[in-house]
């Protein structure tokens, strides 16, 4: 079954919070899951966004004078980051909050600015300037987006401010889309009486509402409507709270009972009904009077909750479908040993998905160190752990008859311990997110240190580190092919799946394409082939079967990439196999040597790395070394390999679909070398049309 097939189901899943605020201290604090900054703090279980502050200016002032410079900003924001774009079917998310919230202003001084509930992707972005309540100014970075509907209670003329007990609807500008007079509606902003406001986007209608009330009961008509697309203004993650500006004035911006939520509404929901119940909250005018309030606030929360159960219960089902999946690799037992190879029994630790946002700032794309096919890679911080490298895979890839997730976690966790190969941290599958933690390598792929001439901070590998990095590569691919109780295949052998340490030691990484076969397996089935342009040995291209010497091509290619510093397939479409194997061929080998290392090299090393890289791209795999012979040859523990003057030529049979009358069922065809001998043109390579860098 396939795991996509419950995506309908999950995303009219809601994300909800609501809470009451814990009394800390500190200039920046963290409770409850709300951050402060500037002038916030808590007061009395609830937030308070700016400070009192003492002035002699007379309250009636229109005016104030040059020398009065309170300027106090507070923001609280939501600690995680929240989802607001669905990236893989570009869905935006409606949303709904409610709030309560008190302006007091302080004796003897004018009032402040006002506050405003804020979207924003950029939690540290803010404005000190008069007017601007804290939202971004007119510099905000183009990259960055806010949305906020504000209390305003000062009166600017520059910002078109109808007057100063205003609410309002601001997109990426101070200047509000919409606005409203809060007195003809009975309600004063400036009265010190707590006022309920409610705010829903949704977003099939493309209507923002906006409710106020001193009553704790929602009002049935809005006192402001707008229709605005805000998912145009939406980021895949943005951060969610308030902020308040005193400007040349002083009050006190207070906040609690706050709850908020997000949808990704059904099409098939009425956005402007009043039954929509799904958006719908309890009627409870006397929750705070009530003795029973606290009882009635988590009856209301049961509800809300259970509104999700039924999507909930299938989206478990898909994760329980994936555990099973999980569990079988790890458990599948060889002659009583349930261990893919031997380990010391540590495994990695299971993460919740409010971790892995945390540690990565919701997946920000200032964040990103890496990115493929089936998944990206942030560079994260777990307090538990510290730098770590997450990866997390596409929603588009969750296919469980080829999962790379499954595949990779089922491979190496618990059971690849080995100096040369990444080491899994930790893992997370909840909330349709699939993650992988890693350790994290300062120094990146190989492919950027060999090929990546855009930064001068980039730095040059040396001889001695290129050597000790092929020798690192070999060891970890003779331990997955001879060591393992299981033999490993990986696949992807290539220069980007291979990390550096802060020493330049490798690590091999990528596991979402390995095969896992029993040493005593005598034939393998078929598959589509996978991997890489330019690193896929040619018997693989056309047979569809893997085996440990596609690895040793793979592993080959990449010996001569960091031998001449060249791609595997360079932006003239020269092959590198085909380039070092024509100077073979002239007796000109020596020429192939990277010309970045100006002549800092060890001669007898270099066509030794040459001439077995030479060996492990044998056009016939049989001809090719083991890993494990491999690295004995670069230690020099063993002899020179022997190699033919020309490239050979090798004929191998494959099948055609059975619908083809063009050809017989098989046909020989020549691999590599001269192409001039009246036989097929297949001289080997990787057809562009199916593979990708």
């Amino acid at each position: 079954m396939r795991f996509s097939a419950f995506l309908p189901i999950w995303v009219s899943l809601f994300f909800f919070f609501a809470f009451k605020f814990l009394p800390l201290s500190g200039s920046i604090l963290a409770a409850s899951n709300v951050t402060f900054y500037g002038d916030a703090h808590l007061r009395h279980d609830a937030i308070s966004l700016t400070q009192e502050h003492k002035c002699s200016q007379p309250s009636s002032s229109s005016s104030f004078p040059a020398s009065f410079t309170s300027t106090g900003v507070g923001r609280a924001i939501y600690l995680y980051p929240i989802q607001f774009i669905d990236p893989t079917t570009n869905t935006p998310a409606s949303f709904s909050c409610r709030f309560s919230f008190t302006i007091i202003q302080s004796p003897g001084c004018p009032f402040g600015d006002g506050m405003a509930f804020l979207i924003t992707s950029s939690a540290d972005s803010f404005s000190f300037s008069n007017g601007y309540i804290g939202l971004p100014g007119p510099a905000l970075n183009p990259q960055d987006s806010f949305i906020a509907v504000e209390f305003d209670t000062h009166s600017d003329a520059s910002f078109s401010d109808i007057n100063d007990n205003h609410i309002g609807i601001d997109v990426n500008t101070i200047v509000s889309f919409a606005s409203v007079d809060a007195m003809s509606n009975g309600l004063d902003l400036r009265s010190r009486r707590q006022i309920t406001a409610w705010i829903e986007y949704i977003d099939v209608a493309k209507l923002v509402r906006v409710w106020a009330s001193y009553s704790h009961t929602k009002p049935k008509i809005p006192i402001l409507e707008a229709r605005i697309d805000l998912s145009e203004h939406f980021k895949e993650y943005m951060n969610v709270g308030f902020t308040a500006g005193n400007g040349q004035g002083s009050a006190v911006h207070i906040v609690d009972h706050w709850q908020f939520r997000t949808f990704w509404s059904p099409p098939s929901v009425n956005p402007t009904g009043e039954e929509n119940c799904f958006m719908c909250y309890l009627q409870d005018s006397d929750e705070i009077e009530n003795p029973n309030h606290k009882f009635q606030e988590r009856r209301t929360k049961i509800r809300e909750v259970g509104l999700g159960l039924g999507g909930l219960s299938a989206f478990l089902v898909s994760i329980v479908a994936i555990i099973s999946i999980i569990i079988f690799f790890l458990t599948k037992k060889n002659n009583g040993n349930s261990r893919i190879c031997k380990g010391d029994g540590s495994g990695p630790t299971r993460l919740s998905i409010a971790e892995i946002k945390a540690a990565t700032l919701g997946f920000h794309r200032s964040r990103v160190i890496g990115e493929g096919a089936s998944a990206t890679v942030y560079k994260g911080f777990l307090p538990s752990v510290g730098a770590v490298a997450i990866k997390r895979f596409n929603k588009a890839q969750i296919d469980c008859s080829r999962n790379p997730f499954i595949t990779e976690f089922a491979t190496i966790v618990g059971c690849l311990k080995h100096k040369n190969l990444v080491q899994l941290q930790g893992w997370c599958c909840e909330k349709a997110e699939l993650v992988l933690v890693y350790e994290f390598l300062p120094n990146g792929t190989l492919d950027k240190k060999l090929h990546d001439n855009s930064s001068s901070s980039v730095i040059f590998l040396s001889w001695k580190q290129r050597v000790n990095i092929v020798l690192g590569v070999a060891a970890a691919l003779s331990y997955l092919h001879e060591e393992c109780e299981r033999q490993i295949i990986h696949r992807d052998v290539k220069t980007c799946n291979i990390m550096l340490d802060e020493e330049y030691n490798p690590k091999v990484g990528d596991f979402g394409l390995a095969e896992v076969y029993e040493h005593s397996t005598l034939t393998r089935e078929a598959t589509i082939p996978a991997g890489t342009m330019g690193y896929l040995a040619p018997e693989y291209v056309y047979s569809g079967i893997p085996s440990a010497k596609t690895d040793v091509y793979s592993f080959g290619v990449v010996v001569l990439e960091v031998a001449t510093g060249r791609r595997p397939v360079d932006d003239n479409g020269i092959v590198v196999v085909d380039w070092v194997w024509n100077l073979w061929e002239q007796g000109q080998l020596i020429k192939a040597t990277d010309s970045k290392l100006k002549g800092k090299y060890n001669g007898v090393e270099m066509e030794r790395m040459l001439l077995i890289g030479l060996s492990c791209v044998h056009p016939n795999h049989e001809e090719r070394p083991t890993m494990k012979e491999a690295a004995k040859i670069l230690k020099g523990e063993a002899p020179l390999p022997i190699l033919p003057c020309r490239k050979p030529k090798v004929g191998f049979q494959y099948s055609l679909p059975e619908y083809s009358q063009e050809r017989t069922a098989t046909a020989a065809a020549t691999v590599g070398g001269d192409s001039s001998s009246g036989t097929d043109d297949l001289t080997w390579l990787t057809p562009k049309s199916q593979f990708g860098y």
